[in-house]
């Protein structure tokens, strides 16, 4: 027999289910607003916008209200990349510097794939300057990081120079934003480019956690560069997004083939898959797709392609990570879908607060004795944890992934950086001491044991 709780949830619509679980996040997490927007069979079954787009003038967020998406636009990027597949003008395969003239002869070989997918090994552009150009004269200079497609890492230099070989292929300034196509076909009429420097009322207000009171938001300056607009950037509407959720979903914008090849990941140079297609997340679901694109940890857009549902989370508080909640709101909406996974211990863990973790997850495997996760997921979980003030949740979680995945130097090289926030330096220079055995390449670990063995005591 059910309990009157999951009586009560069991009753309520999709709708009512995700308003829920959006209040809940928006209480817990203090984030000031946010839009959601849901899409099912090309159609928009959810818009709603809650709380305020400026916490000083307590401005209301509309559905109208534009925030900006972060990362979220390399998506449009890896689009924008295909279209150009599809039109012939661009391969994959092809070395960038077939497409891009006066790089550096170690930068020269490295295929578009391998940039599109954050393997390529390059050293990471960073413009905070505001300008870009020394930024970038300063990173052509910087030696890679290891041979490409060795392992993934994450930066902005790749797609720096994605768009540098579009826009060469289209006869534009290197510094040409990509997306405004995908606006006009995709009918996104409230969405464009910007950062802080702008004036725009109708933009909210970027804030993120105060490290000492969590419930009080400060300011955020964001800055994108021209040559920054390929990987963040757009300033859009959950509306707007989910109408570009139905263009991809259709055929208004890519063909079912490059779709497939987009969303197909892009393995490492042993054969094992990575994380990441064609400007995309490719995600571990049982028994159906999930590709997704998140941004700032402050806004995240999921498709699950084979049951035509998508979903925009768009708030104005990093480290908020609404991609937590989004399996959570998608099973609403798709008949059958099962928690799994990453999914099915975050439902277990949230709303724990002040609990042990460590103590919620041993209890969660006990009663899921064949739980498994995909390693990354996993581990980037942990590190947003980590990154938002939650070093024992970010603790327990990376423990458990270096205990499924007992050959990754990578899970232990995270755990040792989880045992130093948490001020255990014993347990942290063992971690780093076993990553350094799986991987003596690893110069993080090395580093970070350089560093902490200075420590006294």
């Amino acid at each position: 027999m059910l309990g009157l709780a999951a009586t009560a949830q069991a009753a309520q619509s999709p709708v009512e289910r995700a308003d829920a679980i959006v209040r809940r996040a928006m209480a817990e997490q203090h984030i000031p607003g946010l839009q959601i927007a849901v899409v099912k069979d090309g159609k928009i079954v959810m818009s709603r916008a809650y709380g305020v787009a400026d916490l000083a003038n307590k401005t209301p967020v509309t559905p109208a209200t534009r925030f900006p998406i972060n990362s979220i636009t390399k998506a449009f990027t890896g689009v924008a990349a295909m279209r150009e597949v599809e039109a012939g003008r661009l391969d994959l395969a092809a070395p960038i510097g077939t497409y891009v003239d006066g790089l550096p002869g170690a930068w020269r070989g490295i295929s578009v794939r391998r940039l599109l997918s954050h393997t390529s090994g390059l050293p990471d552009f960073n413009d905070s300057d505001g300008d870009g150009s020394a930024a970038w004269t300063a990173t052509l200079a910087k030696p890679i990081r290891f041979q490409p497609g060795e392992r993934f890492e994450y930066n902005q230099t790749n797609y720096a120079l994605v768009q540098m070989a579009i826009n060469g292929l289209r006869g534009r300034p290197r510094d040409a934003t990509l997306a405004d196509e995908q606006f006009a076909l995709a009918g996104m009429s409230h969405s464009g480019f910007g950062d802080t420097r702008d004036a725009d009322p109708g933009r909210v207000v970027s804030y993120g956690y105060r490290k000492a009171q969590p419930d009080q938001p400060t300011v955020r300056t964001e800055i994108f560069s021209p040559l920054h607009r390929a990987a963040a950037g757009v300033v859009s509407t959950a509306d707007d997004m989910a109408r570009w959720l139905i263009a991809v979903q259709g055929e208004a914008l890519l063909k079912s083939s490059s779709k497939a090849m987009m969303w197909t990941p892009v393995a490492y140079n042993d054969g094992k898959p990575g994380q990441w297609g064609m400007g995309w997340l490719v995600l571990e679901r049982s028994g159906r797709r999930a590709v997704a694109m998140t941004g700032g940890s402050r806004s995240a857009v999921y498709l699950y392609p084979d049951d035509k549902v998508g979903v925009v989370i768009l708030t104005n508080l990093a480290g908020s990570a609404p991609e937590d909640l989004i399996d959570e709101i998608a099973r609403g909406f798709i008949p059958g879908m099962a928690l799994t996974g990453v999914p099915a211990l975050r439902a277990a863990l949230s709303g724990q607060e002040g609990l042990d973790p460590a103590a919620t997850i041993t209890k969660f495997r006990a009663a899921n004795p064949h739980f498994v996760a995909d390693e990354h997921e996993l581990n980037d979980w942990g590190y947003r944890l980590l990154a938002f003030g939650k070093p024992r949740s970010a603790l327990a979680v990376l423990k458990l992934t270096a205990d499924l995945n007992p050959n990754s130097a990578n899970a232990f090289d995270s755990l040792g950086e989880a045992y130093a926030a948490n001020g255990d330096t014993a347990s942290a220079i063992a971690a780093y001491d076993k990553s350094l055995a799986l991987d003596p390449a690893n110069k993080n670990a090395a580093q970070w044991l350089e560093k902490l063995k200075k420590q006294p005591g």
